[in-house]
């Protein structure tokens, strides 16, 4: 899948408006022109879509899909990496045999972490974790037990497990653009009667940001469109 393929965000969405209403404000599109672009912006579905609507104004200008799909984004979490890469592992193992393990909240994930799981279950969770290295692999073995192993947006994930008669599944949004200077995850072992289960997912406190700004953007949506259908008598 080419950038200029991938879908577009509300947040998308909402920069672009912003160019056109500056665009309108400084004399360089006419009501009709701002109007039938609006309208563009909000039905595109994709980067490439939206791309053509102001190649023709500063700002964006003629900026090419991939940077507006790697741009920061209103609602976006930004995760300083660079601080969250090195230091001394907190733990390697996790074993659970009839029982469960847990790895989440602060702390230092290993460049190879060794997770054991029969007829138990194990959670490893790096939203919140620091990474040993750019690159760490956890090797998760789940022989009629299960593996959660959950991580940031962002982050490379990479899975080459192996199930017999089990499951080995790799986050739905596997096509999903990483971050610049995020670590890579590499996900691997063996799932047999079992399930091994990767998914990319947001803290809660990450989740209230993203939903408040949202509604934010919902709201300036919403004004602009009324400011539209009503425009101040200027006469």
């Amino acid at each position: 899948m080419t950038p200029s393929e991938l879908r577009a965000a509300d947040a998308d969405r909402e920069r672009v408006a912003e160019i056109l209403r500056d665009a309108v404000a400084e004399g360089r599109l006419d009501m009709t022109e701002f109007e039938e672009r609006l309208e563009a912006t909000y039905a595109a579905r994709t980067y490439g879509e939206l791309e053509p609507i102001t190649q023709d104004l500063p700002a964006l200008g003629s900026a090419p899909a991939a940077s507006l799909a790697k741009a920061a984004r209103p609602g976006e979490v930004s995760v300083d990496w660079q601080h969250r890469i090195g230091g001394e592992p907190t733990s390697s193992l996790g074993v659970a045999v009839m029982s469960g393990f847990s790895r989440r909240g602060r702390w230092t994930a290993p460049r190879r972490f060794n997770a054991f799981a029969l007829m138990g279950g194990g959670d490893i969770d790096l939203r919140e974790a620091n990474f040993a290295d750019r690159e760490i692999v956890v090797n998760c073995f789940a022989v009629m037990g299960g593996i959660d192993v959950i991580v940031p947006p962002g982050v490379e994930v990479v899975v080459r497990g192996i199930s017999i008669m089990g499951g080995f599944d790799q986050p739905k949004d596997d096509g999903a653009l990483h971050d610049p200077g995020a670590p890579r995850v590499i996900v691997t072992g063996l799932a047999f009667w079992g399930g091994v289960d990767v998914r990319r997912k947001l803290t809660k406190a990450e989740r209230e940001r993203v939903k408040a700004e949202r509604e934010r953007l919902k709201l300036e949506r919403r004004a602009a469109r009324r400011q539209l259908k009503n425009p101040p008598d200027t006469s």
